[in-house]
């Protein structure tokens, strides 16, 4: 089964500002969001509508160019700042507007002034349950 990840900004508008609707394979409790905004919301469905988790997610740390979301249902979404190290690769990486990969490296300098990646994108047409590709690695 597959997930939706609804996120919105909540710093625009009445009703905030869509900032990325992705699919991905179910049961990914740990995802990773490139340039997530400070003011979160989150809603995870089914691809059938059932809701796994709704919450607000706010920044409380030091900006970085990825968060990591952990689901903690039923209503939980904590959110942790973070420079990504091995443990994230294989990882889901939502990015704005919707586009999904998965996180295959990462490096940054020491002080955070630079920092360089590389993610994977696949797709399949008719966007069937859990699908992967032949050999990815994914973490769940």
């Amino acid at each position: 089964m597959n997930w939706i990840w609804d996120l919105r900004s909540r710093d625009g508008g009445m009703n905030g500002l869509e900032f990325a609707r992705a699919t991905t394979a179910g049961g990914f409790r740990r995802v990773l969001v490139h340039a997530a905004p400070a003011q979160l919301s989150v809603s995870v469905t089914t691809d059938r509508g059932e809701v796994v988790v709704r919450g607000d997610s706010d920044r409380t740390a030091a900006y970085s160019p990825i968060t990591l979301l952990e689901l903690a249902p039923p209503d939980r979404v904590d959110r942790a700042e973070v420079w990504p190290d091995p443990d994230h690769v294989g990882l889901p990486v939502l990015l704005p507007g919707g586009e999904v990969g998965v996180l295959l490296a990462w490096e940054h300098a020491d002080d955070h002034s630079w920092w360089r990646w590389s993610v994977e994108f696949s797709n399949h047409t008719g966007r069937p349950a859990d699908w992967a590709p032949p050999g990815q690695r994914l973490q769940r």
